[in-house]
């Protein structure tokens, strides 16, 4: 004779095995889109840190290449790392150094489209930045001042807007524009910290412009 208690057992039985055939193909979908999810994101975090690793390695080959001033040798490392790891902040830190190479060497164009990679491609901010601010130097080197002003209109210069105005200025002096130049360097000088350096060569650019920051009062 069944006694309450197993009565009551055995309607849980029931109700259990109803609820899991009306839900429980339901949840075991859930269960194994939850796991496989969860093993796909250990997977990416997996193929992430293995790319940086293998990013940094091929960084390190490329700074010694630059030591060396192997300019070829840091050229196909560098290429390389553009080709398989492009999205990586080692691939934009080893283009500043290979456009360092590229320029010591004699290698303008080289260093142009290398800086102009960095800064087009790249997802570090400060390092696009400075690309730019290069890029913009190597220009005013060439003589091509347009371009030079359309990099540092492009660059989203963060921490580096005191830099670009200086660079800015440059190029305005070098086009002749003296008053805008001025205005330039007076915001570089500004932006400067009067602890650094150079802050002094800033306003020693002020001064060939008739412009001293004591004269004028800039700052204050």
């Amino acid at each position: 004779m069944a006694t309450p208690l197993d009565l009551q057992e055995q309607e849980q039985v029931d109700a259990l095995k109803a609820f899991w055939q009306r839900y429980g193909n339901l949840i075991t979908w859930v269960l194994v889109a939850v796991l496989g999810a969860f093993a796909a994101w250990n997977g990416w975090q997996l193929y992430q840190r293995k790319q940086a690793e293998q990013a940094g390695a091929m960084f390190d080959e490329l700074d010694r290449a630059a030591a060396a001033a192997d300019v070829d040798k840091v050229a196909r490392v560098f290429a390389d790392l553009k080709e398989r790891h492009p999205r990586t902040v080692h691939a934009q830190q080893a283009g500043l150094v290979a456009a360092k190479v590229q320029l010591d060497k004699g290698k303008e164009d080289d260093a142009r489209a290398t800086l102009a990679w960095v800064a087009d491609t790249g997802r570090h901010e400060d390092l696009a930045a400075l690309a730019r601010l290069r890029l913009a130097g190597v220009l005013l080197d060439a003589k091509k001042y347009d371009e030079a002003l359309a990099q540092l209109d492009a660059a989203k210069l963060g921490g580096f807007a005191a830099l670009g105005a200086d660079r800015r200025g440059d190029v305005l002096a070098a086009q002749g524009r003296a008053t805008d130049a001025v205005a330039a360097y007076q915001a570089a000088w500004k932006g400067i910290p009067e602890s650094m350096d150079y802050r002094r060569l800033v306003e020693a650019k002020l001064t060939a412009l008739g412009a001293a920051p004591a004269a004028s009062g800039a700052g204050k």
